[in-house]
C-alpha cells in the first residue's frame, strides 16, 4: 500500500487534548502534514500495539518522523501537562512542524547514546541491579573477620573486658566512646552537653585535649570526636577488673554500643556490641555500606573508583628502539633535538643533569632503551634515592659544582602535575599517565570488611565480576532456608528478572561491574531497553534507534523476542531499523524515501512485510524479495595474489583474549567477526591500533596485553575510522572536516567584487576576525549560561545565525553568499560547483559514501555516529593513497540501508584495490560475505570467548561446525546463490 503526498491541512484545533477521540484514534497514531526537516507534508496512520519498522535509505527522513516529530511532540505534550512552576525549570519546548497528531500515547525514546561518562557508573548501577544486591547483602549477608576468617557474631561487655585483659601487663590504655564519626559541623551543643555531664577530656580528630580548651571546629570539615571515659594501666587484680568492667559499660552506653581502646604507639582497637572480632569492630550491614559511592563502604585509597592515575613508563618511553639521545625518553627529547636551544649548552640546567648522569653513573645514552640494564632504566624512571649527582653549573648566580638528587622522571612528572595551576601544563603531564589497579582494594572498590560479607561464599563484588549469564544462574539457583528465604524472596525474584531481561537482549557476556563509559551505543540502548521491559509499563509508545546494532545474528532472535514481549503487554513500538530479520518480524513497515535529503521525505510504501516485498515502488521491498541484492564477489583476492604479507599479533591476552596468535593478511578486505563480547574490539582497537599508532605516528596510546607484533614495518600509515564525533562544538562541520571549505573560500577570494574590496581567503572563515560576525564570534548563536541549569543557545540577533557580517554576505557566487553555501546539501553543492574540479572531487567522496543529503555546514554535534564515520572515510578517500595504509572500521554499516551498504562496499573495494588493507569489525552478513578473508572469534562472549574459531575465506568459515558466524553465513551464501540462479 503506497502512501500519498498530503495536501495542505486547515489550521489544527488549538487544544487537541479537549477533542473527543474517535474509534480510529484509539487504535492508531495519526500524523497529518509532517514537515520537520526534509519531510514533504506527509500523512501517516500507524496502528497501535504493533511492532512498526521505519526504514529507508540514510537521510530519507526516518529519524525526522520518529524522533523529531512523534517523540518530540509526545515529550512537548508531557511538559505542557506539568505545572507552570515545573515548566520554568524545563523551558519552552519547540513544537515540531506538523498539522495534527492524534492518538499519541505517552512516549519514551530509547536512543543509541553512551550510558554514562561517569567512571563510577556500571552496568549494575545503570540497571539498578546493584541497588537490589546491596539490600540483599545488608539483609542476609554474613560478616567474616578480615584477620582470622571466622564468622563474626555480636559482642558483649564481658568479652571486651577479657580481650583488653589479654593485653601485656603495664600497658597504658585510654578508653574512648565515639560520639561523632566523619561528620561535618562545629558540634557546639554536643560539646556543651558533654562538659555539663562532667567529662574532662576529649579526642578530636586524633588529638586528646581538655574539653575546656577546645577551639571552634571548622564548620565545613568532617570531624571524628571521642570522649575519654577512662585512662588505665593493665593490672592483674580484682579491683582493676571491676574498674575496667564499669568503664567499658560506661563507654558502650555513651558510644552507642561502640568503644575504642587507644594504646600509644599502636593502632586503635575498635570494639562493638554489634559485631567485633580480633579487635576489629564491624559496622552493622546496611545498603550504603556496600556502595562504592559512599564514604562508609568505598575504598579510601581510590575513593571507590578501583583504579589510580599514575605515570606510565610505556608512555614516557613510547619507542624503546630509540636511544636516550635519539629521544627515547619523551619528556627529555627536547634536550637532544638538533634545533633545540638546549643542544650542546652545558649551562642548560636540565641537560647538565643528564650529562652528569651519563658520565657519573655510566648510563649509555647511545644504545636503544630496550638494551639498557634494568638498574639504569629504574634510575632514570624511579630515581636514585639518596644517591647524589654532581652537576657543574656556570651562571650569574651559581658557579661550580652543585650536588643534586635525581627523583626520577615519573616522580618529577607527577609532582609537576599536582603542583601546576595551568590547564595546558596539566594536559601535557596527563598524556604520560595511565590507569593502574588500586593496590589497596585490588580494583574491587570497597573496604576489606565490606568484601568479607558473603552469601554462599560470594561477596557482592564476586557476583558483579561474573558475566550476566553466570550471575543469573547463581542467583536463580541460590538455596536459602528459614528466615533468610523469607526475607530474600522478593529481592531474589527482582534481581533474577532483571538479569534475565539483560540476557534476553543479548548482553549475557557483559559483567555487572563493566564501566558505563566503555559501553558501545548499541549496548547502552539494549540496557535501557531491558530496564523498560523490567518496568512492565503498558499503553506506552516506545521509539528505538537501530537496537540490532552491535548484535550478532545469533542474538537477534532474543532481541526480537523482547520487542514482541513489549508489544504483547500492550505497547506500541516504532523501530528505526535496517536489519532484514527485524523487518520480516514486524507487524507494519513504513518505507521512507525515495532518496536522501531533499530527494526523500515521502512515504514510498507502507504495510505488512509481505505487502512491502511486492511493492514495486519500495527500494527496501526490492532487497527483501531479491529483486536487488548485495552480490557475492565472483573472485576474492588471496594473500598470495598481493604479496603474501602478514601482520602477526603474538599471544594477545587483553581482557578475555586467550593468548592467541592472530595473522592478518595485508592488501585484502579482512572481516573480524564473532558473537558480541568475543574479543573483536579488544584485539583490533586495544592491541593492533595502539601498537601501529605508536610505531608509525608516535602516539602514546595504551596497549592491551600481548607479547609482540611482527610485520608493522610493512605499513606506513594507520587510520582508525571510528564513530566518534568529528568535532565537539558546532563550529566543526563536514565542510571544514573534509577540507572542501578551503577551495570554496579560495574561490570566493578570487571573485571580482571580493578582489575589488581586497578580501582575502581568511575573510570567509568564521574562526577569525574580519569576515565573521563579532557579536557571536562566528558561532551563529549566543550561549546563555543558566548556572545550575543546562546552558541555552539562542540565535545571534545581529547575523540571524548566518555567522558572517553583512559586508562578507554581500559577496556572492551564482547568487549564493558564503553562508548560503554552508546551508547547501552535498548534492546541491555538486550542482553549484560543477565547473570546479578541486571542490567537486572532495564532494564526490561524500556522495560515494552515501552522504549526499547532509548540509556542508551541519554542526558536528548533530551528526550520528555512522555519519561521522563516513565523513572520516570520505576525507581519507580525498587524500592521495600511499598503498601501504591500514584502515580500521568498527561496524561501518551503522545507520545504513541495503543500498547504502552497497555504496560503502564499493568505496572499501577502491581502497583495497589501491593496495591498502581494510580491516572491518562487523556483524552484518551482507558485508561479511563480500570480505576476502575472515577471522572469526568466539565461540561465545566474555570468558567463553577470546579464541580463534575459524579463519579464511567466507566459504571456508561457513563450513566450520564451531562457528556461529559460519552457520548464518552458510545460509546467506546459499540463499544468494539460489536467488542469482532464479534471476538468470
Amino acid at each position: 500500500m503506497k502512501g500519498n503526498l498530503a495536501t495542505v491541512h486547515p489550521d489544527p484545533v488549538a487544544d487537541p487534548f479537549n477533542e473527543k477521540p474517535d474509534t480510529k484514534e484509539l487504535n492508531a497514531i495519526i500524523v497529518k502534514g509532517a514537515r520537520e526537516h526534509n519531510l514533504k507534508n506527509i500523512d501517516v496512520e500507524l496502528p497501535k500495539k504493533k511492532l512498526i519498522v521505519f526504514t529507508g535509505v540514510s537521510g530519507s527522513g526516518k529519524s525526522s518522523l520518529a524522533f523529531d516529530t512523534i517523540f518530540a511532540e509526545g515529550q512537548r505534550r508531557y511538559v505542557e501537562s506539568l505545572s507552570a512552576y515545573a515548566r520554568q525549570f524545563i523551558g519552552q519546548m519547540v513544537k515540531p512542524r506538523y498539522e495534527t497528531i492524534r492518538g499519541l500515547s505517552p512516549t519514551i525514546a530509547i536512543e543509541q547514546k553512551a550510558a554514562s561518562k561517569n567512571p563510577r557508573s556500571t552496568v549494575g548501577t545503570i540497571t539498578e541491579i546493584y541497588d537490589y544486591l546491596r539490600v540483599l547483602f545488608a539483609r542476609i549477608g554474613e560478616q567474616y573477620c578480615i584477620k582470622c576468617g571466622q564468622k563474626v557474631g555480636r559482642g558483649n561487655a564481658q568479652s571486651m573486658v577479657n580481650q583488653i585483659l589479654d593485653l601485656p601487663r603495664s600497658s597504658k590504655i585510654i578508653l574512648l566512646a565515639p560520639i561523632v564519626e566523619n561528620r561535618k559541623g562545629e558540634h557546639k551543643e554536643m560539646l556543651e552537653t558533654l562538659k555539663k555531664e562532667g567529662y574532662a577530656r576529649i579526642r578530636i580528630d586524633g588529638v586528646v585535649q581538655n574539653i575546656e580548651d577546645v577551639q571552634a571546629l571548622a564548620r565545613h570539615k568532617k570531624h571524628n570526636i571521642e570522649v575519654v571515659v577512662d585512662r588505665l594501666v593493665i593490672k592483674d587484680d580484682e579491683i582493676f577488673k571491676k574498674r575496667l568492667t564499669d568503664s567499658v559499660e560506661a563507654a558502650l552506653k555513651l558510644g552507642n554500643s561502640e568503644l575504642i581502646v587507644h594504646i600509644p604507639g599502636r593502632e586503635d582497637i575498635k570494639m562493638s556490641e554489634a559485631r567485633s572480632c580480633c579487635g576489629i569492630a564491624y559496622p552493622e550491614p546496611e545498603p550504603s555500606l556496600f556502595s562504592f559511592n559512599s564514604p562508609l563502604g568505598m575504598c579510601p585509597s581510590c575513593n571507590g573508583i578501583g583504579t589510580l592515575l599514575s605515570m606510565d613508563p610505556d608512555k614516557i618511553v613510547p619507542d624503546p628502539t630509540l636511544s636516550i639521545r635519539e629521544g627515547a625518553v619523551e619528556p627529555w627529547k627536547n634536550y637532544f633535538l638538533k634545533k633545540s636551544k638546549f643542544k650542546n649548552n652545558n649551562n642548560a640546567w636540565g641537560l647538565g643533569q643528564l650529562l652528569a648522569m651519563e658520565e657519573q653513573w655510566g648510563i649509555d645514552f647511545d644504545i636503544p632503551w630496550k638494551e639498557l640494564p634494568k638498574k639504569h632504566k629504574d634510575l632514570i624512571l624511579r630515581g636514585a634515592g639518596s644517591r647524589k649527582l654532581i652537576v657543574t653549573w656556570n651562571s650569574a648566580k651559581i658557579k661550580g659544582e652543585v650536588e643534586r638528587t635525581h627523583e626520577g622522571v615519573m616522580h618529577t612528572l607527577m609532582r609537576r602535575y599536582r603542583m601546576t595551576q595551568s590547564e595546558g601544563a596539566k594536559k601535557y603531564y596527563a598524556k604520560f599517565m595511565g590507569e593502574s589497579t588500586c593496590t589497596a582494594c585490588k580494583g574491587k572498590r570497597l573496604k576489606p570488611e565490606v568484601l568479607h560479607v558473603r552469601i554462599a561464599e560470594k561477596s557482592i563484588i564476586d557476583i558483579t565480576e561474573m558475566t550476566i549469564q553466570k550471575a543469573h544462574d547463581f542467583i536463580r539457583t541460590l538455596e536459602l532456608s528459614g528466615n533468610k528465604k523469607l526475607i530474600a524472596g522478593e529481592l531474589l525474584k527482582e534481581i533474577t528478572n532483571r538479569l534475565g531481561f539483560l540476557v534476553n537482549v543479548g548482553l549475557d557476556y557483559l559483567s555487572l561491574d563493566r564501566k558505563g563509559p566503555t559501553l558501545s551505543g548499541g549496548e547502552s540502548q539494549r540496557i535501557r531497553l531491558a530496564s523498560q521491559v523490567g518496568s512492565e509499563l503498558t499503553g506506552v509508545l516506545y521509539i528505538l534507534d537501530e537496537p540490532s546494532i552491535g548484535l550478532h545474528q545469533r542474538d537477534n532472535a532474543k532481541l526480537l523476542k523482547t520487542l514482541r514481549h513489549l508489544r504483547d503487554i500492550g505497547n506500541t513500538l516504532i523501530v528505526v531499523e535496517h536489519d532484514e530479520e527485524t523487518m520480516q518480524q514486524a507487524d507494519w513497515i513504513l518505507d521512507i524515501g525515495p532518496g536522501a535529503g531533499r530527494l526523500g521525505g515521502q512515504i514510498i510504501a507502507q504495510g505488512t512485510p509481505e505487502e512491502i516485498r511486492h511493492n514495486p515502488s519500495s527500494v527496501t521491498g526490492a532487497f527483501l524479495n531479491g529483486r536487488e541484492n548485495i552480490e557475492i564477489p565472483l573472485t576474492r583476492k588471496s594473500p598470495e595474489a598481493v604479496g603474501n604479507n602478514w601482520i602477526t599479533i603474538h599471544r594477545a591476552g587483553a581482557n578475555n583474549l586467550q593468548n592467541i596468535n592472530v595473522k592478518i593478511p595485508l592488501g585484502l578486505m579482512v572481516g573480524i567477526t564473532g558473537v558480541s563480547g568475543a574479543g573483536k574490539s579488544t584485539l583490533i582497537n586495544q592491541i593492533l591500533y595502539p601498537a601501529l599508532a605508536r610505531k608509525l605516528h608516535n602516539a602514546t596510546l595504551e596497549m592491551g596485553k600481548h607479547q609482540k607484533i611482527t610485520g608493522l614495518s610493512l605499513m606506513d600509515k594507520i587510520i582508525n575510522i571510528d564513530q566518534k564525533p568529528i568535532g565537539r562544538t558546532p563550529r566543526s562541520n563536514p565542510a571544514t572536516y573534509t577540507k572542501v571549505f578551503d577551495p570554496i573560500r579560495d574561490l570566493f577570494a578570487l571573485l571580482p567584487e571580493s578582489r575589488a574590496r581586497g578580501y582575502q581567503k581568511g575573510r570567509y572563515s568564521f574562526n577569525v576576525k574580519g569576515g565573521r560576525c563579532e557579536s557571536c564570534k562566528g558561532d551563529g548563536y549566543i550561549k546563555v549560561e543558566m548556572h545550575f541549569l543546562a546552558d541555552v543557545f539562542v540565535p545571534c540577533e545581529v547575523c540571524k545565525g548566518k555567522r558572517f557580517n553583512q559586508a562578507t554576505l554581500e559577496i556572492k557566487y551564482r547568487d549564493h553568499s558564503i553562508a548560503d553555501i554552508l546551508e547547501l546539501s552535498v548534492v546541491e553543492a555538486m550542482e553549484l560547483f560543477e565547473s570546479h574540479p578541486k571542490i567537486t572531487r572532495i564532494l564526490q567522496t561524500l556522495m560515494d559514501v552515501g552522504l549526499s543529503y547532509i548540509k556542508l555546514g551541519q554542526a558536528a554535534t548533530t551528526l550520528s555516529g555512522g555519519e561521522a564515520q563516513r565523513i572520516k572515510l570520505a576525507r581519507e578517500l580525498a587524500k592521495r593513497a600511499t598503498g601501504k595504509t591500514l584502515y580500521i572500521l568498527d561496524e561501518p554499516t551503522t545507520g545504513l540501508h541495503f543500498r547504502d551498504i552497497r555504496m560503502l562496499l564499493n568505496v572499501l573495494k577502491r581502497l583495497r584495490d589501491a593496495g591498502n588493507t581494510v580491516l572491518v569489525i562487523e556483524h552484518n552478513l551482507d558485508v561479511i560475505k563480500t570480505m576476502d578473508w575472515l577471522i572469526d572469534l568466539g565461540p561465545e562472549g566474555g570468558s567463553q570467548g577470546g579464541k580463534i574459531v575459524a579463519q579464511g575465506t567466507p566459504e571456508k568459515v561457513s563450513r566450520s561446525p564451531k562457528s556461529h558466524t559460519g552457520f548464518y553465513l552458510r545460509t546467506c551464501l546459499e540463499t544468494d546463490k539460489s536467488t542469482a540462479i532464479s534471476r538468470e
